[in-house]
């Protein structure tokens, strides 16, 4: 069984409390003052105070003593950076997800999963941009997006029951699933044709089909799906796109392959 995040943090001790606050700084969005960060970080606040300080001073986090507000240090920026290019799928799939948007007109996204979240890593708009959630280095849910349900029907029975424990099941339309049973039922089905499909489960209106990139051996290193709305695609033309959705995706996985791509955390 999956252990919450505060047990996580506690069995790492300081080095874990002190990354959860950063986190904690980083999820604000803003500069922010210590006044609003003490409610939310279950320390003492002489305790939040000094790992503040030490972030600060390894340049994790930006001081600004005008305005006494925290924000993500360059430190971080570096770090972002170096990630970017060793553990993102996005550098090598560039050049495939330009060749599928470019011939499909649609919108593409690139996910990785990220401790039983989406994180989208890369995106390409349609010739026709929509509005909608997902953006290069946002989180999403897994529990009711394409590429979250086409990865965590691709995880072990272990890691699959972790990333279940961490879903909200919140209801974001009339079409959420929102439970454990539910969620399963369409992970098997998903495993049984090949691709996931969000149909308005997330946003209204907004529909996709998903594929999952996998190793050779079976190892699941993210998706890529095609998103579009309901009133300019129907569901015939959306299957459709399953074709060239999995054979971008498995371009990506042989670069993959070639380049020893590390494991992430799922």
């Amino acid at each position: 069984m999956d252990v919450t995040a505060h047990d996580r943090e506690t069995s790492d001790g300081t080095v874990g409390r002190t990354l959860a606050v950063l986190d904690l700084v980083a999820e604000f969005g803003r500069p922010v003052r210590f006044a609003e960060i003490m409610p939310r970080a279950g320390l003492p606040k002489a305790t939040l105070y000094r790992f503040l300080q030490v972030l600060a001073n390894q340049d994790m986090l930006l001081f600004d003593e005008d305005r006494q507000t925290y924000a993500p240090g360059m430190r971080l920026v570096r770090l972002a950076h170096s990630a970017w290019a060793q553990s993102s799928l996005a550098p090598l799939a560039k050049g495939i997800i330009d060749d599928l948007a470019d011939r499909i007109g649609q919108t593409v996204h690139l996910a990785q999963l990220d401790n039983g979240a989406v994180l989208y890593v890369d995106k390409r708009n349609a010739r026709q941009p929509v509005e909608m959630f997902s953006q290069s280095g946002k989180i999403g849910p897994a529990y009711c997006t394409g590429v979250g349900k086409a990865m965590l029907a691709h995880l072990s029975d272990a890691r699959l029951e972790q990333a279940i424990s961490r879903q909200s099941f919140h209801g974001h339309t009339p079409r959420t699933i929102t439970t454990p049973e539910a969620l399963k039922a369409e992970l098997a089905l998903i495993r049984d044709r090949g691709y996931a499909l969000d149909d308005e489960e997330h946003e209204a209106g907004i529909a996709c089909i998903a594929v999952p990139i996998l190793s050779k051996s079976g190892r699941m290193l993210g998706a890529l799906s095609v998103t579009t709305t309901t009133a300019a695609t129907s569901r015939d033309q959306l299957l459709a796109l399953a074709g060239p959705v999995t054979d971008a995706s498995a371009a990506i996985a042989a670069a993959a392959e070639a380049w020893r791509f590390p494991e992430t955390k799922q």
